[in-house]
This record gives C-alpha cells, structure tokens and sequence, in this order.
C-alpha cells in the first residue's frame, strides 16, 4: 500500500523518515552525514517523487522505496 506522504503529520512524517535512516544498510557510503542531512535527503526525494512510502500491511511496517 502506498502511503502519500502529503498526507502525514509533520511529526509522522519525520518519525517515518528518522526510523528509515536509522536502520542497518542504509549507509551512505565513506561519506558521513548527520542524521538531519539523511532525513532532509529523504523528505526531498519524497517531493521530487525519486521515492514513496509504503506499509505492508503483513508486516505492519512502513518502508520508503524507490519510484520504479
């Protein structure tokens, strides 16, 4: 399912995107970033629509994926 991000709270958007950046294998690379450039990275792929939040709901967990 696709979640419009447009349509989040301001704070469940950041809690969606601060959850996505904090997992394990979302490094970016030998470059570090602090944890506001990741989340502000993310939300401007959201509004250039590089990619989209989805639940599953089998799992009851949001993802961000890219637009394919």
């Amino acid at each position: 399912m696709i979640i419009p991000w447009n349509k989040l709270s301001a704070p469940a958007l950041d809690g969606i995107i601060e959850e996505f950046v904090l997992r394990e294998g979302t490094e970016y690379g030998a470059i570090e970033f602090s944890l506001d450039q990741k989340k502000s990275d993310i939300k401007r792929q959201l509004e250039t629509e590089e990619v989209q939040i989805t639940f599953d709901i089998n799992t009851k967990t949001c993802s961000i994926v890219p637009i394919v």
